[in-house]
């Protein structure tokens, strides 16, 4: 089954802030293109002044490294405080069952460099990391898990990461976890709450896994709910 890895980047006219630095060389051949497109998009990696990571899964923070270097030397990078004391726990790693070990792995590989170079700020709770950027607490995906609220002139884009996956299942089933899921029954928590505030405030949203480039707008349908993705040509 196919599915997108998007990060999204945010030029708020003084900073340069990244949102999400999708799988790097974690998730094999057909990732790890952030770089390049952040390029195509006509910016560098050492403009990019922060670094805002929804939680620490490979595949949201493996373009932090490059060949063993900050990706992004100029930026400090943020995340929850909740997953930095799992995910670079090495007592939790010695825990961890075979399967789960390389979550562990690829987040204190992608990480540990800043936080060696004085570059990584946890967030605890809801906080305006910049203005009119907001981290919130949307913990059950993993411990730490934030979304991103992103507000000017009057409009509003949220920043999902992996608030939810699969379009076809869980727009129409909010209740449907995947076993990527820490905390399962919160996290579907935190989707149906974030589905009903979206419907409801008719903003802008972008998530991690939805076709590129992930943006669009969710609209009550049922007992559930539809997509309504932006056509971005």
């Amino acid at each position: 089954m196919p599915t997108s890895v998007n990060g999204y980047l945010i030029n708020t006219g003084s900073k340069l802030v990244l949102v999400d630095t999708g799988a790097g060389l974690l998730f094999g051949p057909t990732l790890g293109n952030l770089e390049a497109n952040l390029k195509a998009a006509g910016y560098q990696p050492e403009q990019v002044d922060e670094v805002l990571v929804t939680h620490m899964h490979g595949d949201h923070v493996g373009g932090l490294v490059l060949d063993g270097k900050l990706a992004f030397p100029n930026a400090t990078v943020h995340a929850g405080q909740e997953d930095a004391d799992f995910w670079l726990s090495k007592s939790k790693l010695d825990q961890a069952s075979a399967e789960m070990k390389g979550f562990f792995q690829g987040a204190m590989a992608s990480l540990n460099p800043y936080v060696a170079a004085g570059k990584f700020k946890p967030i605890r709770g809801g906080t305006e990391l910049l203005p009119g950027i907001k981290a919130v607490p949307a913990h059950g995906h993993t411990p730490g898990h934030n979304i991103y609220v992103i507000e000017s002139r009057g409009q509003k884009l949220v920043l999902w990461g992996d608030l939810m996956h699969v379009a076809a299942v869980q727009f129409v089933q909010p209740q449907v976890a995947i076993s990527f899921d820490v905390d399962a029954k919160a996290a579907a928590m935190e989707r149906k709450k974030a589905y009903a505030d979206a419907a409801k405030g008719r903003y802008l949203v972008g998530s991690a896994h939805l076709p590129f480039p992930g943006l669009g707008h969710i609209r009550a349908e049922g007992r559930g709910y539809a997509w309504v993705p932006v056509d971005y040509q």
